[in-house]
């Protein structure tokens, strides 16, 4: 019984790479000879390569989509919907903004029900349990309106750590934002940790409880000018940062066990 070239099957790499919105065929063969494009960390520099949807192709380090079939959407969860695509309680979950796709879409990570923000809402499990998987530890930048003036010496406290009662806990990076008042401050906090509520509860243990709680980013991805409760696709240049993100991480999520992920609940 003769074996089949795994070579031979699949698409060429140029019409994989026009496809995908790189370039033209001429401009994608161009890259290949210039050596600026790997198929599975290997580096191809003839374009008659072919090429699977589950390879991974990059272009100057930036992964590009091959599966046409997922899709990957971003969201400006508004307050009061919980991030849920079936409420046991009849409160308003995501069904209310992935009802109009064709895909069957659900939530990287959740925000709680009081939190508003950028969720991404796709069909792709793998990129999912990368980016929710408590291992890799994606960061997410927020912005909390809290009670009280926050000091100098409380940014210095966030940065520092300090203990909860589920463990220790830092903040990434941490700064009072201009345009609070003299009973309330805006502060921006990035965090890589998913442990539930753990703003509000970081905010709570410095003595400055949380008023409003908006998750601006979300990795490479920022939410920008989307308004609240509207959905957009990524574009190309968002989705290679958030793929490139995925399958960086992908080897660490694989190798960790089972444990269940944590919840990004905040």
């Amino acid at each position: 019984m003769s074996s089949v070239d795994p070579a031979a099957e699949g698409e060429r790499l140029q019409k994989v790479m026009a496809a995908a919105g790189v370039a033209s065929r001429r401009a994608s063969e161009d890259l290949i000879a210039q050596g600026r494009v790997t198929v599975n960390g290997e580096k191809v520099t003839e374009p008659g390569r072919r090429v699977l949807p589950t390879d991974l192709v990059t272009v100057d380090g930036v992964a590009i989509q091959l599966d046409t079939s997922k899709r990957y959407v971003m969201l400006n969860k508004p307050v009061g919907v919980v991030s849920s695509l079936a409420d046991e309680s009849g409160r308003p979950d995501l069904r209310l903004f992935t009802k109009d796709y064709p895909e069957r879409l659900f939530n990287v990570g959740r925000l709680d029900a009081a939190t508003s923000g950028l969720l991404i809402l796709t069909n792709d499990g793998e990129l999912a349990h990368v980016l929710a998987h408590p291992s890799f530890g994606v960061m997410k930048t927020y912005i909390a309106k809290v009670q009280g003036v926050v000091t100098a010496q409380t940014i210095a406290k966030l940065l520092a750590g300090f203990d909860l009662e589920d463990g220790p806990i830092v903040a990434d990076k941490a700064r009072a934002l201009p345009g609070g008042s003299g009973r309330e401050t805006l502060v921006e906090l990035t965090l890589h940790s998913g442990r539930n509520r753990i703003v509000r509860r970081m905010m709570d243990a410095v003595g400055h409880p949380v008023i409003d709680l908006v998750r601006r980013q979300f990795g490479p991805l920022h939410l920008g000018t989307l308004p609240v409760g509207q959905t957009r696709d990524l574009t190309k240049v968002e989705l290679g940062r958030v793929l490139t993100l995925s399958r960086s991480g992908g080897q660490d999520a694989a190798a960790a066990d089972d444990t269940e992920t944590e919840e990004d609940r905040d």
